[in-house]
């Protein structure tokens, strides 16, 4: 499936980076917690990271999903009839 502009630019804003930290608790793995530990990594950054990830991929399909028809619509409206800029395209 194509990816639009708009989906593009929609999926920057995910969540206000500016809010506030919430403490929480998580169980994880011991020794992968002692490792990253031994290595000074940052377990709040990492988490923030890995979630902002997951979640720009769970609205990316969400969005898909939600558009897929008026997105499949378009796609064969511009297979059948071409789009309007081929006419000045030198590819």
């Amino acid at each position: 499936m194509r990816t639009t502009r708009s989906e593009r630019l929609t999926m920057r804003h995910l969540y206000d980076d500016t809010a506030s930290k919430k403490a929480t608790n998580l169980s994880i793995n011991s020794e992968l917690l002692a490792k990253a530990r031994k290595l000074n990594i940052n377990l709040s950054a990492t988490l923030e990271h890995a979630l902002e990830d997951e979640l720009r991929k769970a609205e990316r399909a969400n969005w898909r999903e939600t558009n897929k028809k008026a997105i499949d619509k378009l796609n064969k409206l511009a297979d059948k009839n071409g789009l309007f800029s081929s006419a000045y395209r030198d590819f």
